[in-house]
């Protein structure tokens, strides 16, 4: 998706003209989208069980969505979303925090794969007699809305279809693909290991301004499919607060102020290093991981336009860091930026251009588990001399059909596994992508 569900309530509105949308009853959208990328050898004096490979390898990730929509009532929408993956990841996913495709998460080996994506219900309060115009898109039935207005969503869904939008830097079938430049690196939010979850979330939107909360599943284990119904006692919560506006020359922009709350059955940090010093061992997070534990985070993330060709972005997030990462990748602090051009500049508008910088971080108890030679789930070298993991990417998108866009997309990550002995690791990448 090319944004959030909610979102694109707000992003697929259309100025006031004389020609209102037309009001589906039901529609069916598709995507495919083919990653192939390459690595060549970096510099690696050692390795552990859960270190990124030093030798060249080769990846890729095959996705295809159907998205199926239908209108219930006047008020009330109904999506299904069947979805196949395959694909074979740089290392069995493990070794990086700013992973390089984000398709990757979805994926579950050679083997195509067919599974339910979303089944999700949305209803729409109005609140007001003005409308606006919404088109026809995925997940997203053609029509109007009321401007003002309260929208319910529950159901199977992926918490990032409703929070964390971004204009330049959300979906990486058609942006920025690394794990970091997709959302917050450090924002640990509900899902299971492809990436969906169960739950529900209100938003309310109107003049300039929305907020939306939600409560979802968490996965039974860190980072598995099987997800925890017990959505009274271990769950992800979120709020979010967005205030859209325009800049002196009227370019638009929409600042979102995000936090997070997981409630699941986590190990601490200082636990495990607790442990290992008793026992004279190394630091051991699977062995306290025995009671409730509670971790939050909050974060900013701003898009603004500076011209009709021509956006930014930025993020940044902190998370309290004392517990494992339970349900997205190993960060407990991020910082992200970027720019897109418009291929409008130079007489291409069908192209777009973007580069962004990405940096995670470690708190001090997950860094010192890795330094005593302990695992996580996606890190581990036997040791770590610490720096933050620094993520470089660039891509050029063009598209030669109407429904098809091919990417050429780089990314060099310094300090991967937050590991100043290896690397740097480069990343060169095509995408293939069609949506209708």
């Amino acid at each position: 998706m090319k944004t959030g569900i909610l979102g694109i309530v707000a992003a697929s509105c259309l100025a006031a003209n004389s020609h209102a949308a037309e009001a589906e009853d039901w529609n069916v959208k598709a995507q495919a989208t083919y990653i192939w990328q390459a690595k060549p050898a970096f510099n690696s004096p050692y390795s552990g069980p859960h270190s990124l490979t030093g030798d060249r390898a080769k990846s890729y990730s095959l996705t295809g969505t159907a998205a199926l929509g239908w209108r219930a009532g006047a008020n009330t929408e109904l999506y299904l979303d069947p979805e196949v993956a395959q694909g074979v990841p740089f290392s069995d996913l493990l070794g990086l925090a700013g992973f390089t495709n984000g398709e990757l998460a979805r994926t579950s080996g050679p083997k195509l794969t067919l599974y339910r994506a979303r089944l999700f219900v949305r209803h729409v309060i109005g609140l007001s007699d003005e409308q606006e115009d919404v088109e026809s898109s995925m997940n997203q039935l053609g029509g109007r809305y009321a401007k003002q207005r309260v929208v319910l969503t529950a159901g199977n869904l992926s918490v990032l279809d409703v929070f964390d939008a971004n204009a330049y830097s959300h979906d990486p079938r058609t942006q920025f693909m690394n794990w970091t430049l997709m959302t917050h690196g450090a924002y640990d939010y509900a899902a299971d290991a492809r990436g969906y979850t169960w739950g529900f979330a209100v938003e309310y939107r109107g003049d300039g301004w929305a907020a939306r909360g939600g409560r979802f599943l968490q996965p039974r284990e860190p980072n598995q499919l099987q997800l925890d119904t017990r959505i009274g006692q271990h769950f992800g919560e979120q709020f979010e607060v967005e205030r859209q506006y325009n800049l002196s020359d009227q370019q638009p922009g929409v600042a979102r102020l995000l936090a997070f709350r997981n409630r699941a059955v986590m190990s601490r940090y200082d636990d495990a290093l607790a442990l290992a010093a008793a026992t004279s061992t190394v630091p051991d997070i699977s062995a306290v991981r025995t009671g409730e534990q509670t971790k939050f985070g909050v974060g900013v993330n701003v898009d603004q336009q500076l011209s009709h060709s021509t956006g930014v972005f930025a993020r940044a997030m902190w998370a309290d860091g004392h517990t494992e990462t339970y349900a997205f990748t190993e960060a407990d602090r991020s910082l992200s930026g970027g720019v897109t051009f418009n291929g409008a500049a130079w007489g291409r508008t069908a192209d777009a251009l973007g580069l962004a910088l990405g940096q995670n971080m470690l708190s001090s108890g997950h860094r010192e588990v890795l330094a005593l030679g302990g695992l996580t789930f996606f890190l581990g070298d036997g040791r770590l001399n610490y720096r933050p993991e620094r993520i470089v990417e660039m891509y050029y998108s063009m598209s030669p059909i109407k429904q098809i866009s091919l990417s050429l997309d780089l990314q060099r990550i310094a300090n991967p596994g937050y590991n100043a002995d290896r690397g740097p690791a480069s990343f060169i990448a095509i995408r293939l992508h069609f949506e209708t």
